[in-house]
């Protein structure tokens, strides 16, 4: 699940949630925004299983990004607004933080085509 809020300055507060994965004692968020870097933010696993980190990211773009277990396990975010081909043969989850309409077309458009 995404929550976003929007923050002074064209910032925005992300909250990033997973649901509890079998097997996985840790789970690390990885994309554009922490230049792709395996280990630098790990999610916090809550008392149901669930995992979730909240971060502060600039508006009017968009993020790629995945979920990387300490299997070395890669998974997409159900719940992301738009999936994006990667040169690796699979998808990258995608959140959108451009505000308006033109955004929301954008994205739906985007996940009918992968569909």
């Amino acid at each position: 699940m995404l929550k976003k809020r929007k923050l002074p300055s064209n910032k925005y507060s992300v909250t990033f949630t997973m649901p509890a994965l079998e097997w996985v004692s840790q789970l690390y968020i990885v994309g554009d925004f922490n230049n792709w870097d395996e280990g630098a933010t790990p999610l916090q696993k809550a008392d149901d299983g669930s995992w979730s980190v909240k971060l502060t990211l600039d508006g009017e773009r968009e993020y790629q990004y995945r979920y990387l277990d300490d299997n070395k396990v890669w998974h997409n975010d159900r719940a992301a607004d738009a999936y994006m081909r990667n040169n690796f043969g699979t998808e990258n989850s995608v959140v959108s933080l451009i505000a308006g309409e033109t955004s929301k077309k954008r994205v739906e458009a985007r996940k009918k085509k992968l569909l």
